[in-house]
């Protein structure tokens, strides 16, 4: 039989498999409103059917087929950290399972809900607490959106510097909670690189607060606890990350390349050289064709470079550049292309679009060393190109590192019967990371785990990183009530 991208038997990805109609008994609705106040606990609203899920594909193709998830029993907006200890603590001890939610961007099954599940909406925790300009650090209530976290910095003329796609849809502190990563990383960093402090209320009900410095060396490091997390360890309530002041000048620089090798090969010479482009994105032949129509050319990958910081950095940088990518046999490209990518970086259509026409597709994210991208990238097109129906198999680079890279790729399919795009896609998924990890590659850069990944940590970690990891969760959380069913492989 085959395997779905979960590992699992194929169309059982992760948690799809209807869940038990359990229900929740109405005395605990009752506490919840006691405990925060009845206008913060929702039982019969709209928001109720928009919260069930997140992005996920397969969960926006049931609702389309008329299989989607339930409601869950009631949706609970905490104002302060007070409101959701009492949540927390009603929940645990009602063995309830929580659910965090920030503004539900994630694209892995990371949400999913029953009748007797409380789904903790944190939006309405989007307070600017602090903007410490002498320090560069800026403090925000975990369910602020990023553009709107980005906009308060800007009156100060600040910036973030970590700016995933998901900017306009996605909280601060669900960048933490998936470990993101920014279009600009490679100069500023993911993440994990600005965040210098959290507060997250954890499975118990108490409180963690880090200390806000720039480097300690007191033990193991607890905000590492919660990056990545998936709401399974606590709930974030605030985040203070490290900040940077906007850039003097912003340039660009493209190049042509023969093909992906030839830009993979560019690209380490720049970073492995000291220079660090904040972007740095290839595009293979059918990508670059797809997406820069009007720049594109020939059957080589396409590179953008954006420059910013000091002016004399800028320049000095984007000559540097020039230079080895002539060593490269680069070929220098219309700047149009770059900005072109700057002013639509976060316009994509939506999944929805293509499901309602029968086109089942989504993006995969990986990393690897730069001894192993180059067969990942073989492998996994090839090994897509082979799938029933496949319209497009393609991949670009966005995140680059001294030792390393990441590929994003793309898949599209149109089965001939609907009922099979489910099927496709988990063939899709397995194909993409089977390849991947075959090549010793990392199953997710940037976009978490969820269900989708779930059974793939075995892969990932181990027997023995599970084990740890399931260790973890067990101390912090024994009933197993925050967020159940993510991250972590059942036994």
């Amino acid at each position: 039989m085959s395997k779905s991208a979960c590992g699992r038997a194929e169309g059982s990805c992760g948690d799809r498999e209807p869940m038990k109609e359990r229900q929740m008994p109405s005395s605990i609705i009752e506490k919840l409103k006691q405990e925060v106040g009845a206008g913060k606990v929702i039982t019969n609203s709209q928001l109720l059917n928009d919260r069930r899920h997140d992005y996920w594909v397969l969960s926006q193709l049931e609702d389309l087929q008329d299989r989607g998830a339930p409601r869950p029993a009631c949706i609970v907006q905490p104002t302060e950290t007070k409101d959701v200890i009492s949540v927390v603590n009603a929940c645990r001890e009602t063995s309830t399972p929580l659910v965090p939610f920030g503004l539900g961007s994630g694209v892995c099954g990371g949400i999913k809900v029953d009748p007797a599940t409380v789904l903790l909406d944190m939006s309405s925790m989007n307070r600017v607490l602090r903007i410490d300009v002498d320090n560069l650090l800026a403090t925000f209530e975990a369910g602020l959106r990023g553009a709107d976290a980005e906009a308060a910095l800007a009156k100060r003329g600040l910036m973030l510097g970590h700016y995933p796609q998901s900017m306009d849809v996605s909280s601060v502190g669900g960048w933490v909670a998936t470990r993101s990563a920014g279009q600009f990383s490679t100069a500023y960093g993911n993440i994990e690189d600005i965040l210098l402090g959290l507060e997250v209320v954890l499975p118990n009900g108490k409180v963690l607060e880090t200390r806000l410095t720039p480097r300690a060396s007191t033990g193991p490091d607890l905000r590492q606890l919660f990056l990545g997390s998936e709401g399974t360890l606590g709930v974030i309530t605030s985040v203070t990350f490290s900040v940077r002041w906007q850039p003097e000048k912003r340039d660009y620089s493209v190049y042509y390349l023969p093909n992906m090798d030839a830009g993979f090969d560019l690209q380490r010479a720049i970073i492995q050289s000291g220079w660090t482009p904040p972007v740095m994105r290839q595009y293979d032949t059918s990508e670059a064709w797809r997406l820069f129509p009007d720049q594109a050319k020939g059957d080589g990958a396409l590179l953008l470079l954006v420059h910013e910081g000091p002016a004399a950095r800028v320049e000095t940088e984007k000559a540097a550049c020039a230079a080895l990518a002539a060593e490269a046999h680069g070929e220098a490209g219309p700047v149009a292309a770059g900005e072109k990518w700057m002013a639509e970086r976060n316009e994509v259509p939506t999944f929805e679009s293509f499901l309602k026409k029968g086109v089942i597709l989504d993006t995969i994210e990986i990393a690897a060393t730069w001894d192993r991208i180059r067969p990942i990238y073989r492998d996994v097109v090839a090994s897509l190109s082979e799938v029933e129906n496949i319209l497009n198999a393609s991949a670009h680079s966005s995140h680059a590192y001294r030792s390393g890279i990441n590929l994003y790729f793309t898949f599209a399919a149109r089965p001939d019967d609907s009922k099979d795009m489910a099927r496709t896609y988990e063939e899709c998924w397995r194909r993409t990371l089977e390849a991947t990890a075959a090549n010793g590659g990392g199953i997710s850069h940037h976009h978490g785990i969820g269900r989708l990944r779930r059974d793939w940590m075995r892969r990932e970690l181990g027997a023995t990183g599970v084990e740890l990891l399931r260790s973890i969760k067990h101390a912090l959380d024994p009933t197993n009530f925050m967020n159940p069913g993510v991250l972590i492989p059942n036994e």
